[in-house]
This record gives structure tokens, sequence and C-alpha cells, in this order.
């Protein structure tokens, strides 16, 4: 796995993170699980790699000269 997300994109993805799992919080019965969606963000943004970025060949880092 190549890193092919930025900082920016880090920290953009763990605030989407936080505000899904604000949602477990938030919501009532079976809805509140869609909190868990936050896991997807949590989990791209610490392996620095997103595999739909890969599968259309996006990459938000900075390119070295």
């Amino acid at each position: 796995m190549k890193i092919n997300i930025g900082s920016i994109d880090k920290i953009m993805r763990l605030a989407m993170a936080v505000v899904f799992f604000s949602l477990y919080f938030v919501l009532s019965g079976k809805a509140r699980f869609l909190g868990l969606i936050g896991l997807i963000p949590l989990m791209t943004a610490m392996m620095g790699f997103c595999p739909i970025y890969a599968l259309f060949g996006i990459s938000s880092c900075h390119r070295k000269s």
C-alpha cells in the first residue's frame, strides 16, 4: 500500500470520524449504529491509504520534486 492521503486530508477524515461517532450518542434505537460508519474515515486516516483513491489514481499527498 502506497500512502495516498495528505495531511489536510487526514485532518478532514479525522473530523468526519468524530462527527459520525457522535451520531452513536445522539441517535437512538438501531439508527445509532450509523455512527459506526466513522470507522471508515478513521482507519483510512490512520493508515494513510484510501482504496478508493487508489482505484481512481488519486493522491492528496504533496509530491516531492
